[in-house]
């Protein structure tokens, strides 16, 4: 019989795929680059939080998805939650050079792609 946390685990897998549209390699250039580390919260002047997601972003796109535990579903729902609500604040006018695309993009979507 299937269904129940088959299905929430299913969903939150397609989710978190429909919201990261970067792959792990553009991901972790992305990551290396002074626009990534920048954007965002930076809690006590280290690392901020969309950074942090990014580095475990790139661990979950490359892990097998039978090898994923409650705590990266718990992760990947964040992630999807988190791309959805920024995408609905999107500026007006070009964004290619902006914030709110670099904060984005440290959480695995490149809204111009």
């Amino acid at each position: 019989m299937t269904g129940g946390a088959d299905d929430d685990r299913k969903d939150t897998v397609r989710d978190f795929h429909d919201a990261v549209n970067m792959t792990a390699s553009e991901l972790e250039e992305w990551l290396a680059t002074d626009e990534s580390r920048h954007a965002g919260q930076h809690k006590g002047g280290g690392e901020s939080t969309g950074h942090a997601s990014g580095r475990r972003i790139v661990e979950l796109l490359r892990s097998r998805q039978g090898d994923l535990d409650a705590d990266d579903e718990r992760h990947m729902r964040k992630v999807s939650g988190y791309v959805r609500r920024h995408l609905a604040q999107r500026p007006s006018g070009d964004v290619t050079a902006t914030t709110w695309r670099y904060s984005l993009m440290n959480w695995g979507h490149d809204p111009q792609k």
